[in-house]
């Protein structure tokens, strides 16, 4: 039986509950400069498993992994004046080192567009170059006001695409795939967030874009997190740094680029798209163990069943770790319950006189009791049933609290529990101003239909009105 649970309930203080689960399901701690974290390795094992599986698609999509420098000119990023002055609030800039004043201040990598663009001016010649199709893992740092572990730090960790494309079409589709193949596949299948799809209005676009496409979930207390988002850079960039190609025609012509990113914030949304007051609830497909096996009592008949049972699990491809931990049995099971594994498996001296296990499901607490020689094969069985079941809870809450609104005034006041939804045309600047007073932002705009538009200029758009993270 799990003892009481340790956390703040999210009814009672949903931040406080996140720090809890972020402490107690020892995912990171802050690190020794403000704004900073150090991930803790349960929190890094899942970030790992967020890697895998974007890299995966990433490649799919054509795309190939580089690495660019950290350190960035100063004078590369005022040549995108636009793009400076976005991002100007966040920079930590380098006026020293080795001792003495450096000619040129260097600039800690916010995002790569600068950098990238130079390089992608020198390595495209022609148009047989094109596509090019680039994406590194990295650090960045934004110097954060406001700083939460995962959702906004100093430091944080993610991957960012950069492509060039000979038209502005074959950009824009591209950008679209990305969207839709790599990151909403991934948020539906893996991380089971249902989100909204849509592109940003021009206030909310990435410093420099022409267009800016993102996926936009609904947390557990009604609030948004943008999770991630690509951008149409039109020849912006291109212009900047002349990326240039000669085309078949023997003429030169600007390219088209764009950027695409997702973060360590992901985990964040992880958190709080499907935590409860017993701590994390990780689907499956993601989980760094899926089955955790537990003895009961500190037998050598116990012990050696659970590695024979976690020997088993392993071979049928399921990511199973067994406690060896001494501490008292109930403050096993609560340690596992925060930490969110998708199946917890007792066996105890009375379970292996009988034959059977102990099963109980971590997403709705439901207790079962299984043949002890059936188990990898049951548990491959119900982890699919968890992955679908998460997904449609969190579907489940995101429909409910998302409500069609005639008014910006009542938008507002839906906004404060959940995601309000309203004609675009009724938003204009001064309705905008008025949202953002209550902390309220237009997230996305969509298609009735729920796809996403070209542009913020066709007809009969909707928004996606909600505060956020």
């Amino acid at each position: 039986m799990a003892s009481k649970s340790v956390l703040t309930p999210q009814s009672e203080d949903f931040p406080r509950w996140y720090q809890d689960v972020v402490a107690k399901a020892e995912m990171a701690d802050n690190g020794p400069v403000r704004g900073t974290m150090v991930i803790r390795p349960y929190g890094y094992a899942i970030w790992e498993r967020i890697q895998r599986e974007i890299d995966d698609r990433i490649k799919l999509a054509g795309a190939q992994n580089a690495y660019f420098p950290l350190f960035i000119p100063e004078s590369y990023l005022s040549r995108e004046a636009e793009h400076v002055e976005g991002f100007s609030p966040e920079l930590a800039v380098v006026t020293h080192a080795g001792g003495e004043e450096l000619a040129e201040p260097i600039v800690v990598r916010p995002t790569s567009e600068t950098v990238i663009g130079e390089f992608m001016a020198k390595w495209i010649q022609s148009y047989r170059d094109l596509p090019l199709l680039l994406n590194q893992w990295a650090n960045v740092v934004r110097w954060e006001l406001r700083p939460r572990l995962f959702l906004r730090s100093s430091e944080f960790l993610w991957q960012e695409g950069h492509t060039a494309h000979a038209s502005y079409e074959d950009a824009q589709a591209y950008a679209n795939k990305i969207h839709l193949e790599v990151y909403n596949d991934f948020l539906n299948e893996v991380l089971a967030v249902p989100t909204f799809l849509g592109i940003k209005p021009p206030r909310e676009r990435f410093a420099g874009a022409i267009n800016t496409l993102t996926c936009e979930g609904m947390m557990r207390d009604g609030k948004a997190l943008q999770l991630a988002t690509s951008h149409e850079l039109g020849q912006n960039f291109a212009r900047a740094f002349e990326i240039y190609y000669q085309s078949e025609e023997g003429q030169a012509e600007l390219c088209y680029t764009t950027s695409w990113g997702s973060s360590t914030r992901l985990v964040g949304g992880l958190i709080m798209a499907h935590g409860d007051d017993q701590g994390l609830l990780v689907p499956p497909r993601l989980a760094p163990t899926q089955v955790v096996v537990i003895a009961v009592r500190d037998e050598p008949e116990v012990n050696e069943a659970c590695e024979r049972l976690q020997a088993q699990l392993i071979a049928q491809g399921v990511r199973s770790t067994l406690d060896r931990s001494r501490g008292s049995f109930g403050r096993r099971v609560t340690d596992w319950e925060i930490k969110g594994v998708p199946l917890r498996v007792e066996v105890g001296p009375r379970d292996l006189n009988e034959g059977v296990v102990s099963v109980t499901r971590r997403d709705n607490g439901e207790k079962l009791t299984w043949p002890l020689a059936g188990v990898a094969q049951e548990a491959t069985k119900l982890l699919a049933t968890i992955q679908r079941d998460l997904y449609a809870r969190a579907l489940e809450w995101r429909d409910v609290n998302t409500l069609d609104v005639p008014s910006v005034v009542e938008a507002i006041d839906v906004a404060q529990t959940g995601f309000a939804k309203l004609s675009w045309d009724l938003v204009g600047a001064s309705e905008e101003a008025q949202m953002n007073n209550e902390a309220v932002t237009v997230r996305c705009l969509q298609r009735a239909d729920g796809s996403i538009p070209e542009s913020e200029l066709e007809n009969d758009l909707l928004c996606i009105v909600a505060k956020s993270y």
